[in-house]
Protein backbone atom coordinates (compact mmCIF):
# COMPACT_ATOMS: atom_id res chain seq x y z
CA UNK A 1 0.00 0.00 0.00
CA UNK A 2 1.46 3.38 -1.05
CA UNK A 3 2.28 6.16 1.35
CA UNK A 4 -0.29 8.95 1.78
CA UNK A 5 2.21 11.47 3.22
CA UNK A 6 5.86 12.34 2.53
CA UNK A 7 5.61 10.93 -0.98
CA UNK A 8 8.28 13.19 -2.44
CA UNK A 9 11.98 13.37 -1.78
CA UNK A 10 14.23 16.41 -2.10
CA UNK A 11 16.09 14.74 -4.96
CA UNK A 12 12.91 13.89 -6.89
CA UNK A 13 11.64 17.43 -6.41
CA UNK A 14 14.82 18.73 -8.05
CA UNK A 15 14.63 16.29 -10.98
CA UNK A 16 10.93 16.66 -11.89
CA UNK A 17 10.51 18.59 -15.16
CA UNK A 18 7.08 17.72 -16.58
CA UNK A 19 4.47 20.42 -15.80
CA UNK A 20 1.89 19.32 -13.27
CA UNK A 21 0.91 19.02 -9.62
CA UNK A 22 2.82 16.43 -7.60
CA UNK A 23 1.32 15.54 -4.18
CA UNK A 24 3.50 15.08 -1.14
CA UNK A 25 0.47 14.40 1.08
CA UNK A 26 -1.50 16.28 3.76
CA UNK A 27 -2.43 18.97 1.24
CA UNK A 28 1.13 19.79 0.18
CA UNK A 29 1.91 19.82 -3.57
CA UNK A 30 4.90 20.55 -5.76
CA UNK A 31 3.74 22.69 -8.69
CA UNK A 32 5.87 22.50 -11.84
CA UNK A 33 5.19 25.00 -14.63
CA UNK A 34 6.63 25.98 -18.01
CA UNK A 35 9.68 24.05 -19.14
CA UNK A 36 10.15 22.59 -15.68
CA UNK A 37 12.27 25.42 -14.32
CA UNK A 38 9.34 26.98 -12.46
CA UNK A 39 8.77 24.99 -9.28
CA UNK A 40 6.94 26.07 -6.17
CA UNK A 41 5.14 24.61 -3.16
CA UNK A 42 1.36 24.81 -2.88
CA UNK A 43 -0.82 24.05 0.14
CA UNK A 44 -4.44 23.08 -0.47
CA UNK A 45 -7.03 22.92 2.30
CA UNK A 46 -10.74 23.15 3.02
CA UNK A 47 -12.33 25.36 5.69
CA UNK A 48 -16.06 25.87 6.25
CA UNK A 49 -16.83 23.80 3.15
CA UNK A 50 -14.70 26.14 1.04
CA UNK A 51 -11.63 24.90 -0.85
CA UNK A 52 -8.61 27.22 -0.79
CA UNK A 53 -4.95 27.10 -1.72
CA UNK A 54 -1.91 29.15 -0.79
CA UNK A 55 1.61 29.36 -2.14
CA UNK A 56 4.45 28.49 0.22
CA UNK A 57 7.32 29.74 -1.92
CA UNK A 58 9.61 28.53 -4.73
CA UNK A 59 11.73 25.40 -4.38
CA UNK A 60 14.86 27.55 -4.71
CA UNK A 61 14.01 29.35 -1.45
CA UNK A 62 11.88 26.84 0.47
CA UNK A 63 13.12 23.30 1.00
CA UNK A 64 10.86 20.25 1.11
CA UNK A 65 11.35 20.01 4.88
CA UNK A 66 10.42 23.69 5.33
CA UNK A 67 7.33 23.28 3.15
CA UNK A 68 6.23 20.29 5.22
CA UNK A 69 6.79 22.29 8.40
CA UNK A 70 4.61 25.11 7.12
CA UNK A 71 1.87 22.66 6.07
CA UNK A 72 1.91 21.12 9.56
CA UNK A 73 1.67 24.59 11.16
CA UNK A 74 -1.26 25.54 8.94
CA UNK A 75 -3.10 22.30 9.70
CA UNK A 76 -3.02 23.26 13.38
CA UNK A 77 -4.58 26.61 12.54
CA UNK A 78 -7.29 24.92 10.47
CA UNK A 79 -8.07 22.56 13.34
CA UNK A 80 -8.62 25.67 15.49
CA UNK A 81 -10.98 27.14 12.88
CA UNK A 82 -8.47 29.75 11.66
CA UNK A 83 -7.94 30.46 7.96
CA UNK A 84 -4.15 30.20 7.43
CA UNK A 85 -4.27 32.62 4.49
CA UNK A 86 -5.88 35.35 6.59
CA UNK A 87 -3.60 34.50 9.51
CA UNK A 88 -0.50 34.89 7.33
CA UNK A 89 -1.74 38.23 5.99
CA UNK A 90 -2.23 39.49 9.53
CA UNK A 91 1.21 38.27 10.62
CA UNK A 92 2.90 39.99 7.68
CA UNK A 93 0.97 43.21 8.26
CA UNK A 94 1.87 43.29 11.94
CA UNK A 95 5.53 42.59 11.18
CA UNK A 96 5.63 45.43 8.65
CA UNK A 97 3.82 47.84 10.94
CA UNK A 98 6.00 47.00 13.92
CA UNK A 99 8.99 48.38 12.01
CA UNK A 100 7.37 51.80 11.71
CA UNK A 101 6.71 52.20 15.44
CA UNK A 102 3.08 53.20 14.89
CA UNK A 103 0.17 52.68 12.54
CA UNK A 104 -2.72 54.73 11.22
CA UNK A 105 -6.16 54.58 12.79
CA UNK A 106 -7.47 52.88 9.64
CA UNK A 107 -4.84 50.15 9.92
CA UNK A 108 -5.56 49.73 13.64
CA UNK A 109 -9.29 49.40 12.95
CA UNK A 110 -8.76 46.70 10.33
CA UNK A 111 -6.40 44.69 12.54
CA UNK A 112 -8.72 45.05 15.54
CA UNK A 113 -11.76 43.86 13.57
CA UNK A 114 -9.81 40.97 12.03
CA UNK A 115 -8.57 39.78 15.42
CA UNK A 116 -12.06 39.93 16.96
CA UNK A 117 -14.15 38.78 13.99
CA UNK A 118 -14.90 35.37 15.50
CA UNK A 119 -16.18 37.06 18.66
CA UNK A 120 -18.66 39.25 16.80
CA UNK A 121 -22.22 37.91 16.88
CA UNK A 122 -22.69 37.20 13.19
CA UNK A 123 -21.55 38.17 9.70
CA UNK A 124 -24.11 40.98 9.45
CA UNK A 125 -22.95 42.53 12.74
CA UNK A 126 -19.29 42.19 11.76
CA UNK A 127 -20.04 43.96 8.46
CA UNK A 128 -21.93 46.77 10.20
CA UNK A 129 -19.03 47.16 12.64
CA UNK A 130 -16.61 47.89 9.81
CA UNK A 131 -19.08 49.93 7.78
CA UNK A 132 -19.78 52.48 10.55
CA UNK A 133 -16.03 52.95 11.04
CA UNK A 134 -15.48 53.43 7.30
CA UNK A 135 -18.40 55.85 6.95
CA UNK A 136 -18.02 58.12 9.97
CA UNK A 137 -14.49 57.70 11.33
CA UNK A 138 -12.03 57.08 8.51
CA UNK A 139 -12.70 60.37 6.67
CA UNK A 140 -11.47 62.19 9.79
CA UNK A 141 -9.12 59.81 11.60
CA UNK A 142 -8.25 57.20 8.98
CA UNK A 143 -4.89 58.55 7.80
CA UNK A 144 -3.75 59.85 11.18
CA UNK A 145 -1.37 57.85 13.34
CA UNK A 146 -3.40 56.08 16.00
CA UNK A 147 -1.08 57.47 18.69
CA UNK A 148 -2.09 61.03 17.71
CA UNK A 149 -5.86 60.56 18.14
CA UNK A 150 -7.06 62.78 20.98
CA UNK A 151 -10.30 64.02 22.49
CA UNK A 152 -10.76 66.89 20.03
CA UNK A 153 -10.54 64.51 17.07
CA UNK A 154 -12.97 62.03 18.61
CA UNK A 155 -15.39 64.91 19.19
CA UNK A 156 -15.08 65.89 15.51
CA UNK A 157 -16.38 62.43 14.64
CA UNK A 158 -19.18 62.25 17.19
CA UNK A 159 -20.59 65.77 17.47
CA UNK A 160 -22.16 65.96 13.96
CA UNK A 161 -24.28 62.84 14.59
CA UNK A 162 -24.67 62.77 18.37
CA UNK A 163 -28.04 64.56 18.32
CA UNK A 164 -29.33 63.43 14.92
CA UNK A 165 -28.27 59.77 15.06
CA UNK A 166 -27.79 59.05 18.76
CA UNK A 167 -28.04 55.26 18.46
CA UNK A 168 -25.37 55.11 15.75
CA UNK A 169 -23.20 57.68 17.50
CA UNK A 170 -23.23 55.79 20.78
CA UNK A 171 -22.27 52.50 19.10
CA UNK A 172 -19.57 54.31 17.15
CA UNK A 173 -18.08 55.82 20.31
CA UNK A 174 -17.82 52.34 21.83
CA UNK A 175 -16.13 50.97 18.73
CA UNK A 176 -13.60 53.80 18.64
CA UNK A 177 -12.88 53.18 22.32
CA UNK A 178 -12.26 49.47 21.73
CA UNK A 179 -9.99 50.14 18.74
CA UNK A 180 -7.91 52.62 20.75
CA UNK A 181 -7.73 50.22 23.70
CA UNK A 182 -6.49 47.52 21.30
CA UNK A 183 -3.86 49.91 19.90
CA UNK A 184 -2.64 50.73 23.41
CA UNK A 185 -2.25 47.07 24.37
CA UNK A 186 -0.38 46.48 21.09
CA UNK A 187 2.02 49.29 21.96
CA UNK A 188 0.92 51.72 19.24
CA UNK A 189 -0.27 54.44 21.63
CA UNK A 190 -0.18 55.38 25.30
CA UNK A 191 -2.16 57.46 27.77
CA UNK A 192 -5.88 57.63 28.50
CA UNK A 193 -8.50 56.61 25.97
CA UNK A 194 -10.06 59.80 24.50
CA UNK A 195 -13.24 57.91 23.52
CA UNK A 196 -13.99 56.79 27.09
CA UNK A 197 -17.47 57.83 28.22
CA UNK A 198 -17.52 57.75 32.02
CA UNK A 199 -15.52 60.54 33.55
CA UNK A 200 -14.52 61.94 30.16
CA UNK A 201 -16.89 62.35 27.19
CA UNK A 202 -19.88 62.41 29.55
CA UNK A 203 -18.69 65.92 30.49
CA UNK A 204 -18.75 67.02 26.84
CA UNK A 205 -21.80 65.30 25.34
CA UNK A 206 -25.38 64.89 26.60
CA UNK A 207 -26.34 61.43 27.81
CA UNK A 208 -28.08 59.23 25.27
CA UNK A 209 -31.07 58.75 27.58
CA UNK A 210 -31.75 62.50 27.49
CA UNK A 211 -31.80 62.85 23.71
CA UNK A 212 -33.04 59.50 22.45
CA UNK A 213 -36.74 59.29 21.73
CA UNK A 214 -37.94 55.73 21.25
CA UNK A 215 -40.73 55.20 18.77
CA UNK A 216 -42.27 51.76 19.07
CA UNK A 217 -44.70 50.28 16.60
CA UNK A 218 -48.27 50.62 17.80
CA UNK A 219 -49.57 47.42 19.40
CA UNK A 220 -52.70 45.76 18.08
CA UNK A 221 -55.66 46.25 20.46
CA UNK A 222 -56.14 43.08 22.49
CA UNK A 223 -59.79 42.76 21.45
CA UNK A 224 -58.78 42.53 17.78
CA UNK A 225 -56.29 39.68 18.20
CA UNK A 226 -58.80 36.76 18.00
CA UNK A 227 -60.21 37.92 14.67
CA UNK A 228 -56.70 38.63 13.34
CA UNK A 229 -55.53 35.13 14.26
CA UNK A 230 -58.59 33.51 12.67
CA UNK A 231 -57.95 35.40 9.45
CA UNK A 232 -54.24 34.56 9.58
CA UNK A 233 -54.94 30.82 9.93
CA UNK A 234 -57.06 30.90 6.79
CA UNK A 235 -54.04 32.07 4.79
CA UNK A 236 -51.69 29.49 3.29
CA UNK A 237 -47.94 29.55 2.99
CA UNK A 238 -44.82 29.53 5.15
CA UNK A 239 -44.98 33.26 5.83
CA UNK A 240 -48.41 33.01 7.45
CA UNK A 241 -47.34 30.05 9.59
CA UNK A 242 -44.15 31.84 10.65
CA UNK A 243 -46.12 34.93 11.68
CA UNK A 244 -48.59 32.79 13.63
CA UNK A 245 -45.74 31.02 15.42
CA UNK A 246 -44.13 34.39 16.21
CA UNK A 247 -47.35 35.75 17.71
CA UNK A 248 -47.92 32.68 19.85
CA UNK A 249 -44.35 32.45 21.16
CA UNK A 250 -43.41 36.14 21.34
CA UNK A 251 -40.01 35.24 19.87
CA UNK A 252 -37.83 37.43 17.66
CA UNK A 253 -38.38 37.22 13.92
CA UNK A 254 -34.83 35.96 13.29
CA UNK A 255 -35.30 33.12 15.78
CA UNK A 256 -38.55 32.09 14.12
CA UNK A 257 -37.25 32.25 10.54
CA UNK A 258 -34.18 30.15 11.42
CA UNK A 259 -36.09 27.62 13.54
CA UNK A 260 -35.76 23.91 12.75
CA UNK A 261 -38.22 21.16 13.71
CA UNK A 262 -35.46 19.40 15.64
CA UNK A 263 -35.33 22.33 18.08
CA UNK A 264 -38.85 21.59 19.35
CA UNK A 265 -39.51 18.89 21.93
CA UNK A 266 -43.21 18.07 21.55
CA UNK A 267 -43.27 15.89 24.64
CA UNK A 268 -41.79 18.52 26.95
CA UNK A 269 -43.51 21.30 24.96
CA UNK A 270 -40.27 23.30 24.87
CA UNK A 271 -38.56 25.06 21.99
CA UNK A 272 -34.77 25.21 22.52
CA UNK A 273 -33.27 28.03 20.47
CA UNK A 274 -29.56 27.59 19.53
CA UNK A 275 -27.18 30.28 20.76
CA UNK A 276 -26.23 31.33 17.21
CA UNK A 277 -29.88 32.23 16.49
CA UNK A 278 -30.33 34.54 19.51
CA UNK A 279 -29.43 38.18 19.92
CA UNK A 280 -27.66 37.47 23.22
CA UNK A 281 -25.73 34.54 21.71
CA UNK A 282 -27.06 32.26 24.47
CA UNK A 283 -28.89 28.98 24.10
CA UNK A 284 -32.46 29.54 25.25
CA UNK A 285 -35.15 27.09 26.35
CA UNK A 286 -38.36 28.76 25.22
CA UNK A 287 -41.64 27.72 26.91
CA UNK A 288 -43.50 27.68 23.59
CA UNK A 289 -47.28 27.63 23.84
CA UNK A 290 -48.87 24.21 24.13
CA UNK A 291 -51.62 25.11 21.71
CA UNK A 292 -49.06 25.88 19.00
CA UNK A 293 -46.98 22.73 19.53
CA UNK A 294 -50.02 20.47 19.48
CA UNK A 295 -51.24 21.70 16.10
Amino acid sequence: MGRTINRLTALRAQKLRAPGMYPDGAGLYLQVTGDGSGKSWLFRFSLCNRSREMGLGPVTKVSLAEARGKATEYHKLIDAGIDPIEWRKQQRAQAALAQTGSITFSEAAKLHIASHRKGLRNIKYATQYGTTIATYVEPILGKLLVRDVGTALVMRVLEPIWLTKPETANKLRGRIERILDWAKVQGYRSGENPARWKGHLDHLLPALAKIKTERHHAAMPFAEIPSFMRELRQQHGATSRALEFLVLTGARSGEVLKAQTGEINREALVWTIPAEHTKTNRRTAHPALQAQLRT
